[in-house]
């Protein structure tokens, strides 16, 4: 089976928009966040949402920067894996209430346990890495962007 054929080109046809979400990148580079987690959390999304083209990307900018290949091939089963910190289970659990928001409608109960291991700041900054993946989840599925082609910077 062959892949979809590209549909558009977001960052050609929607300019201001991609500058936009281009501001948010730069400010998850410095926010709250260590950025291993920020990779991992928008990797967990990707899958989530089956973004082909950002699980591709995480994964690789998660191997640039030394994860390990166990805690990348485990990441689907977080939750039965000793693999993941405390801070990094709290994190992925979000993304998941936030990922799915329609149907988890981020409960209180949810909410508590993030807060357990993050700070309200942190929270607030992870909230918005988990909405910004999943634009760009929605964008580029939408848009059938090719994956396999994203290259990492190393380091």
């Amino acid at each position: 089976m062959s892949s979809p054929t590209p549909r558009f080109d977001f960052k050609k046809e929607s300019p201001g928009a991609n500058t936009a979400m281009q501001a948010l990148e730069a400010y998850l580079r410095t926010c709250s966040i260590e950025v291993a987690l920020i990779h991992l959390i928008k990797l967990r999304a990707s899958q989530l949402n089956g973004c082909a083209y950002c699980i591709d990307m995480h994964w690789k900018d998660l191997r640039a920067i030394d994860v390990s290949e166990d805690k990348l091939y485990m990441l689907n089963a977080w939750r039965e894996s000793s693999l993941y910190s405390d801070r990094e289970r709290a994190a992925l659990a979000w993304t998941e209430t936030v990922t799915v928001i329609g149907e988890l409608h981020a409960p209180d109960a949810a909410y508590d346990d993030v807060r357990k291991h993050l700070s309200e700041t942190e929270v607030s900054d992870l909230t918005v890495a988990i909405a910004t993946i999943n634009a760009w989840n929605r964008l580029a599925i939408s848009a059938r962007t090719t994956p396999g082609r994203y290259q990492a910077k190393h380091g």
